[in-house]
């Protein structure tokens, strides 16, 4: 015969295992018998454990006088069925029916609090009953508090629960992690572990979970790997849910070799195992084993779910894997699950990432929600596929759709890529002013891409705007900023800018030291470039391509053609940039054939060249005055490298005629061009028409300059020199009176050489230097020297209506030879000396300098508007053809 001491364990059991159809017998046992009252309570939790809450409250509401037990049984049941207003409606009537709250009720009551003004009331409740000390209702505390955010209050719990009673627990230590992790306080989850573990409390599957979780948050490996040697010493490797953890951490830290180990030695895996792993291997960039993994997965036995496959689309993206990643789709249309989210984004992520932007589209299309991820998935798929107006387009359409103070850094990146593309200063300023409206403009992304578009929108002073209000310690804005300077001649700010880099503890990366080297290139500072040369060596970033091609061009700039040699012979890997940009020096320097023959190496080697490269090879040609060579490469660039003909090489092979004193053919390269000729066109045929002295040409090329470059002085001048080296003096006047007119100035020739970290400038005729008195005498002293040599100064290049000796006198003062002279009282004897021109350097000034550079033993080395003229032992390297 059944007694209520056997029926409660009985409906504990039909709970258990809901078994409804016994525990209704029973039921009707306990009603015939006269027992129900004596055994509601257990009714009410059967019922409550087979997901029948409705009769959990009918047995409740048959009890004539329910006690705090009942009233705790029934509240339980709501809220172990979902049902937290009615939880709290019973707990309401509970204590409005006088009964007392017990250690059971208040947690459960504590669980489904919507917010944590309610939760406050019931722990002033607990305390006002003295049930705050209960190790049960404490923990409900911690979790609370942490679940809505008041991680400290949560924290104030957990040490009054442990200072008063001393009853934590292990749930005690693990609610408090978790309150932790759950508010993004990864490191503080980990030292409430180590916590745990110095006071000897003994983690469990659950805490451990939490922790290898807190590990993966706080990006810390090490305390994760600490962790994981106690969960193999503890036995818990083989808990499911701790193991998932682990190789979840280990694939998102990117140690995939250790998740692998972790993952193969679990005993059981389930879909969540697979997931980790994989995802962690597209993390890091291993596709081809995300892909394998699949595979594997497959194999065992358990289906993909949306999860998988969503990210497995994007393996199939960044491995190229197209043809799975459409199998995938034709999978998930037949399984009706294209609408899914994570399915969407993953497909339109695939297409735009395999420049299949219009499958992309049409993914976009059929979806029924669009949320923002999605939206960000197909902009940037146009974005960096080059569709920048169809990018902006999407952008405007998104914002029409409501969702414009929905974007994210995401968004505006990509959007900002665009506008710096398209050079869009209005779109820009729009992204501007919604960032800043939606507070993103602290987030170092935004900032990066306001910079960069404000800059590449010619809006430089916007963009060193932005950075200097970010205040940001980001080494990206940094580079962005360095980047800018850079390319707008700023070369002095950008070093400047590296020094404050570096003064704010930021360790360089090899972007902002390749940006920092075109800065130096800009600027010919040799002493400059060598110093972040050592930056490279020091950081070990030699081996970086982009570095490396740097250097090489960087050297080259500075005057150093032996330093760009070494850095090219150093590259670990030579590409069409290396080639070109070593090719391109050599002929600046006048080292012509040598930059053919490294052309024809490049081309033994395998390597195809580019329009650039031809440039420089062009250039070679020109300087070294190859003129048939020239054509051979000009004519067959086509057939030989299937590489069309550009404006640059044109201009190129119209320059190399009119130096060589082909005009007729230069003119009837002009004429035959498929584009209307530009002013570096023009302006080699002036320069042409000057050197070989035919002013009709000069007149007309003069014309097609003034039209396209009204405001450059340049194109005045060498038409006045033109005129003036044929003896038209009164054409002469018509030009200088055109200009004063105009109100157009000749750009004054000026000159500079790098000493000590300082540049000292000069222009022809200068007294400003401090030692203006040491220079002028060592050009005395040079003038004796070089007259006795047989120097005799050329004063027809001098165009002055002035008589003989103050043309000698004006030539002799050039700021070439000042900045020349400058050097020479400043250096140590034999120390190669390196000046800088705006314009080109005259006729005169390059013959003395072949005399000055073989009475000081010197190698002078000038850079001018057009080339590197090396001067030696009386030659220079270009072999007087400039």
């Amino acid at each position: 015969m059944r007694s209520p001491e056997t029926i409660g364990p009985l409906l504990a059991r039909y709970g258990a295992s809901r078994s409804v159809l016994a525990g209704a017998h029973l039921h009707c046992h306990l009603l015939k018998s006269g027992l129900l009252a004596a055994c509601s309570n257990r009714l009410i939790s059967f019922y409550s454990w087979c997901r029948l809450p409705r009769a959990a409250r009918a047995v409740f509401d048959e009890i004539p006088h329910p006690c705090h037990v009942s009233w705790s049984s029934l509240v339980t049941a709501y809220s172990n069925n979902s049902m937290p207003r009615e939880a709290l409606g019973a707990f309401q009537a509970m204590r409005g029916r006088g009964v007392r709250c017990n250690e059971f009720a208040l947690p459960v009551v504590l669980k489904c609090a919507p917010d944590a003004r309610l939760g406050a009331q019931v722990h002033a409740l607990a305390v006002a009953t003295g049930l705050d000390g209960d190790v049960f209702v404490a923990n409900a505390l911690v979790a609370m508090y942490g679940g809505f955010g008041m991680v400290d209050e949560a924290r104030r719990m957990f040490d009054e629960s442990g200072g008063t009673s001393g009853e934590r627990n292990t749930v005690s230590w693990n609610g408090m992690m978790s309150a932790y992790v759950k508010n993004d306080r990864c490191g503080d989850a980990i030292g409430v572990f180590r916590e745990m573990v110095w006071s000897g409390a003994r983690p469990n599957e659950f805490g451990f979970s939490c922790v290898v979780n807190a590990c993966t948050g706080a990006r810390d490996l090490e305390a994760g790997r600490q962790v994981h040697a106690m969960v193999v010493r503890m036995g818990y490797d083989g808990d499911v849910f701790t193991a998932n953890a682990l190789v979840d951490m280990y694939s998102k830290l990117g140690d995939i070799d250790m998740a692998a180990v972790v993952f193969e030695k679990m005993p059981a895996v389930d879909v969540v195992s697979w997931n980790a792993f994989i995802s962690g291997c597209v993390i890091h960039g291993h596709d081809h084993r995300a892909l394998e993994l699949l595979l594997q997965m497959n194999s065992s036995g358990l289906v993909p779910n949306v999860y998988t496959l969503s990210t497995i689309l994007k393996a199939c993206a960044g491995a190229g894997a197209f043809n799975l990643g459409r199998q995938i789709h034709g999978f998930m249309i037949k399984a009706d699950s294209v609408s899914d989210e994570f399915i969407g984004v993953g497909l339109v992520d695939m297409y735009a990432k395999d420049r299949f932007l219009d499958d992309a589209r049409k993914v976009f299309n059929l979806m029924p929600q669009r949320d923002l991820i999605l939206w960000n998935a197909l902009i940037s798929g146009y974005s960096h596929g080059g569709l920048y107006s169809e990018a902006l387009s999407l952008f405007r359409r998104m914002r029409m759709e409501g969702l414009d103070l929905g974007v994210n850094r995401t968004t505006l990146a990509a959007v900002l890529k665009s506008t710096a593309s398209l050079e869009a200063i209005s779109h820009t300023r729009q992204v501007h002013a919604l960032a800043e409206k939606i507070g993103l403009l602290s987030d170092s992304h935004v900032i990066n891409g306001l910079i960069d578009s404000y800059w590449k929108c010619d809006c430089l002073d916007d963009a060193n705007r932005i950075f200097e209000e970010s205040c940001s310690d980001d080494i990206i804005s940094f580079t962005s900023m360095i980047t800018a300077l850079s390319q707008f001649d700023h070369g002095e700010d950008a070093i400047k800018l590296f020094v404050q880099m570096l003064r704010k503890g930021l360790e360089p990366d090899s972007f902002v030291l390749s940006s920092l080297l075109n800065a130096c290139a800009s600027l010919s500072a040799y002493e400059q470039g060598k110093q972040v040369h050592a930056h490279l060596i020091k950081r070990q970033f030699t081996s970086d391509v982009f570095a490396g091609n740097a250097l090489v061009y960087t050297y080259a700039k500075c005057g150093s053609i032996e330093d760009a040699d070494i850095a090219f012979s150093g590259l670990p890997e030579r590409g069409v940039v290396s080639w070109s940009a070593m090719i391109g020096g050599l002929a600046q320097h006048g080292h012509g054939k040598r930059a053919l023959e490294l052309f024809q190496k490049m081309l033994d080697e395998g390597v195809s060249p580019n329009h650039i490269t031809l440039t420089s090879v062009l250039s070679a040609c020109n300087h070294a005055g190859l003129v048939d060579q020239a054509k051979k490469y000009f004519d067959s660039m086509k057939e030989m490298f299937g590489i069309d003909r550009t404006e640059e090489h044109y201009a190129c092979m119209i320059d190399l005629l009119g130096r060589a004193g082909k005009l007729e053919d230069a003119m009837e390269l002009v004429n035959n061009m498929p584009f209307e000729a530009n002013a570096a066109v023009w302006g080699a045929l002036l320069g042409a028409s000057r050197v070989h002295g035919d002013p009709d040409l000069g007149r007309v090329a003069a014309e097609k300059l003034v039209t396209l470059e009204p405001e450059k002085s340049g194109t005045h001048v060498l038409l006045a020199n033109t005129y003036a080296s044929a003896g038209m003096w009164d054409e002469v006047a018509k030009v200088r009176k055109l200009m004063k007119y105009s109100n157009i100035r000749k750009e004054p020739a000026m000159s500079w050489v790098e000493m000590k970290d300082k540049v000292h400038t000069f222009i022809v005729g200068d007294k400003s230097h401090p030692r203006t008195r040491e220079i002028y005498g060592k050009l005395d002293e040079l003038g004796d020297l070089m007259n006795k040599a047989g120097y005799v100064p050329n004063v027809a290049v001098d165009l002055h209506n002035v008589d003989r000796s103050e043309k000698e006198l004006l030539l002799s003062y050039h700021s070439e030879r000042l900045a020349v002279a400058f050097a020479l009282i400043s250096t140590p004897a034999g120390a190669p000396i390196r000046v800088k021109k705006n314009l080109r350097i005259c006729i005169d000034c390059h013959v003395a300098f072949k005399f000055i550079s073989k009475i000081v033993s010197r190698e002078i080395i000038i850079r001018d508007i057009n080339r590197f003229h090396h001067f030696r032992d009386g030659t220079c390297s270009c072999g007087d053809y400039w």
